[in-house]
């Protein structure tokens, strides 16, 4: 994405592109003339800023919104919507593919048509766009500023010119793609999450630096569509942070779909010969090169922190992000802030529940907030199958010191999956030793992300595992699994003894 001579350009600059520009960066938008002060003054219009804008907006509150490229921010943009419409694409494509082997479905034949996917997107991505435009955010009352805002002094904020004074103010710049210092990196040309979805020809070769989500993601799906994909990662397997077995699964997905997966890589230098670059990699002191079309860099997240004027406005921030304590405050009262800028949860929805709190922290001090460290943010990786978490892993449940009992269950023993063939993964949960409260879980599965609402609400809501197992659940449902881990918690609790007990009795009874 770029700032052409007709301002902000998305490329390929298509129909459905300028649409989306028409609408969260207008060319022609004219900034309003500032309020002398604002009660709210939000940078960034992300989800984050978005919520924040629009909630404050509609109690009543004079709201000031400052983004200096696109509103939407990485979601709509860049992120959760066109990564998933291409996931759904390249999902299709290989169910064409296994119909007949798996199903006795037709033949697929031929190549598909990649360019056809990725219009797809962009015209999805355009009719979704009009929630998040300027537009809109100006019929709810939201005073627009398109351009750079920075940090004049402790209450007030500059953009294009204009002094926006505020009362409360609310930090929500979101976070970029982190890119490493590899030699000749640069000079190769790569793509990352922000220039990935502007592709319009598939890639022979792709090859993607890192292994966690995005990563992981994308390698599988350009796999599907036919790209010939290596991941590169130093980690002894993909999705470091989710247990090695759940990763495992994944792994092995990737690998069924063509994706090769090279661990504990260094990559100490890239070169380029014309179009073709070439990766050189150190694995176990071995040495091999990887030739590539493409790069895809997937190494985490950086917020964004430059150019804020941060100093003059008295908020400490480092490379990792804003300093905030519990309710959001950074060290200028003053002013808070939410979403990735700030948080460790980098995810559309962790930002959109700190938008939540923060309307009540920032403006009616504190009343009807909470704390952001009591939020309960699950989270899922769309690759196929699926892997969603919530709460606490095992090793981070004894660290807090808690004594274990962990539950795993596989998906094979399920009706629905063994009927739709999708056996391949399990449910975890881990409970407080001896009770029957819901410390985390992890499942993997190819709808894990909409499945682990029920475990979520669940312990938001203080219910143990076994009012979840009381719960009818249709058959036959992949959900079942969860009616299968009560029952497994209960045929745990019959101890021996318990068990004489019951024996007893039933003599007694004859």
């Amino acid at each position: 994405m770029s700032d052409g001579p007709g301002g902000v350009q998305v490329p390929p600059f298509d129909d459905f592109n300028r649409e989306l520009v028409g609408n969260v960066h207008p060319p022609d938008w004219k900034n309003p003339e500032p309020k002398p002060r604002y009660h709210l003054v939000v940078i960034g219009a992300g989800t984050g800023g978005l919520v924040t804008a629009a909630g404050a907006a509609g109690l009543g509150a004079r709201v000031a919104l400052v983004e200096r490229h696109l509103m939407g921010g990485d979601c709509l943009n860049v992120g959760c919507v066109p990564s998933k419409g291409v996931l759904r694409a390249a999902r299709a494509w290989s169910e064409a593919r296994r119909a007949r082997e798996v199903f006795g479905g037709p033949q697929a034949e031929g190549d598909g048509d990649f360019g056809a996917a990725m219009l797809r997107m962009r015209r999805l991505r355009a009719g979704l766009s009009p929630i998040d435009s300027a537009a809109r955010f100006r019929s709810l009352g939201v005073d627009v500023f398109l351009g750079h805002g920075r940090f004049a002094d402790r209450d007030t904020v500059e953009v294009e010119g204009a002094r926006l004074r505020f009362r409360r103010a609310v930090i929500a710049t979101g976070a970029r793609a982190a890119v490493p210092p590899i030699p000749g990196l640069e000079e190769a040309g790569y793509r990352t999450n922000e220039t990935i979805f502007s592709l319009t020809e598939l890639p022979e070769r792709l090859l993607v630096i890192g292994a966690g989500p995005i990563g992981c993601e994308l390698a599988q799906a350009f796999a599907r569509f036919g790209s010939r994909v290596t991941i590169l990662d130093q980690a002894d397997h993909v999705l470091p942070r989710e247990d090695a077995d759940a990763a495992q699964v994944v792994q092995a997905a990737l690998a069924r779909d063509g994706v090769e997966y090279v661990s504990r890589a260094r990559i100490p230098r890239v070169e380029t010969r014309g179009s073709e670059r070439t990766l050189h990699v150190e694995r176990d002191g071995e040495q091999r090169s990887f030739r590539a079309d493409e790069i895809l860099v997937a190494v985490g997240r950086a917020p964004n922190v430059e150019d804020l004027g941060l100093a003059d406005a008295g908020v400490e921030h480092s490379s990792r992000g804003i300093a905030v304590d519990a309710r959001l405050r950074t060290s200028n009262k003053r002013i808070f802030a939410v979403g990735d800028v700030c948080s460790d949860y980098k995810f559309t929805h962790a930002a959109d529940a700190q938008a939540r709190l923060v309307i009540a922290n920032a403006l009616f001090f504190g009343l009807g907030g909470g704390r952001a460290d009591r939020l309960l943010v699950p989270w899922c990786t769309y690759t196929s199958p699926e892997v969603a978490h919530v709460g606490l892993y095992a090793k981070e449940a004894v660290a807090a010191g808690h004594a274990v009992d962990t539950l795993t269950l596989p998906l094979a023993d399920l009706d629905r999956a063994v009927l739709d063939g999708e056996t391949e993964g399990f449910l975890r949960v881990h409970l407080a030793k001896g009770k029957d409260e819901i410390l985390g879980a992890t499942l993997v599965a190819e709808h894990a992300g909409e499945m682990i609402s029920e475990l979520t609400l669940a312990m938001s809501a203080g219910l143990g595992l076994s009012k979840v197992g009381a719960a009818i659940h249709p058959y036959p449902t992949q959900a079942e699994i969860f009616r299968k881990a009560a029952d497994a918690r209960r045929r745990a609790a019959l101890t021996p003894t318990v068990k004489r007990i019951f024996e007893l009795v039933f003599r007694v009874l004859r």
